[in-house]
């Protein structure tokens, strides 16, 4: 019995032609099966539109939306294939990894620098690997696929603008690799024993703030009434100037402790944070209720903590639980 997988479109460049303005989605989803013909004697693959935006305009609600058609369908398919655009595809394959956790059927994510369009292109290899991703029995979750690369949906990022090495796996092995039109794995799969976990609530208030030379302290207290989550994007292993970290303990004053959760990232790519190494992170744990995401990528930590906040969890305690809890593979932390 062939296997049958859904294949969710939502545009990008992989769909994208140029009109003369610039390239922007024209492909439907039925338009993906004229480049995947020779898997019809394997599987049946069934095409479905969820959107046709250019990726720089996802966001929270167009993941609730996939998350929607995977939970919907998921009895009735072996797999689970979303065509993307590159540049927010990393911030979709982590959210997914957390609004849809402990999957034995895979959930795969590919897209392309060129148009599938385009005569010379990586669209038509990203979609045939991924399809062998997903019809292969050991894939598992969510994945993404790229350039013959199987990276886990939280260590993905992407760190080539035209290249067709356009992702990375960060502070973590490849999962596997696809080369010559075969599947090899380097790790074995571990996941709970338990069913599939959809998860259909986010809290998209969360704000990154990226750390300059001098900056003004002066945003702090509106940043704080505007969101709920400020993601701190340090300098180096992680730390903050003595002057924010004052200008922070002094309006979290005037909330609960739940209320505001702050959370120490780096500008750094590889190799993540350690607070603990310098006064001023050491400092700044000290004095502030704030996370740290060790060697997470900083668009797992984003898409983590708008999940967890859409848990409506109301202790502290507990959210630092979830945030330091691994899932697909998102954090090994190192105190």
């Amino acid at each position: 019995m062939k296997k049958r997988i859904l294949l969710l479109t939502t545009g990008g460049t992989i769909a994208s032609g140029d009109k003369g303005n610039g390239l922007t989605p024209v492909l439907s989803s039925e338009d993906f099966l004229e480049y995947v013909t020779e898997f019809r004697e394997i599987c049946e693959l069934v095409p479905y539109e969820v959107c046709s935006i250019d990726s720089t305009n996802m966001n929270a609600d167009y993941w609730l939306l996939l998350v929607k058609h995977i939970r919907e369908n998921y009895n009735d398919y072996d797999a689970f294939l979303v065509c993307h655009g590159t540049d927010t595809m990393a911030y979709t394959a982590a959210a997914l990894s957390y609004l849809i956790q402990n999957s034995r059927k895979p959930i795969v994510l590919t897209g392309a620098q060129k148009s599938i369009l385009s005569e010379i292109t990586d669209a038509r290899k990203n979609l045939h690997d991924s399809i062998r991703c997903a019809l292969d029995e050991r894939s598992r979750g969510v994945l993404l696929v790229f350039d013959g690369k199987i990276i886990a949906g939280t260590r993905a990022k992407k760190t080539a603008t035209f290249s067709y090495n356009a992702f990375s796996s960060i502070n973590f092995p490849l999962l596997g690799n696809i080369q010559d039109d075969r599947v090899t794995y380097y790790f074995d799969f571990r996941m709970e024993d338990s069913p599939v976990h959809f998860h259909e609530k986010i809290n998209p208030r969360v704000f990154l703030l990226k750390l300059t030379p001098g900056m003004s302290v002066e945003i702090v207290p509106f940043i704080l009434k505007m969101y709920d989550c400020i993601i701190i994007e340090s300098f180096g292993v992680g730390g903050m100037p003595d002057e924010l970290t004052a200008a922070f303990e002094r309006e979290l004053e005037n909330y609960e402790p739940h209320e505001k959760v702050l959370i120490m990232a780096t500008q750094v790519t590889y190799e993540g944070s350690s607070m603990g190494t310098y006064k001023v992170g050491k400092q700044a744990k000290g004095n502030l209720p704030i996370l740290e995401t060790y060697d997470m990528t900083l668009e797992a930590a984003l898409t983590k903590i708008m999940w967890i906040l859409g848990q409506d969890v109301r202790d502290f305690s507990t959210i630092e639980w979830y945030f330091y809890k691994r899932i697909n593979y998102d954090i090994y932390r190192n105190d």
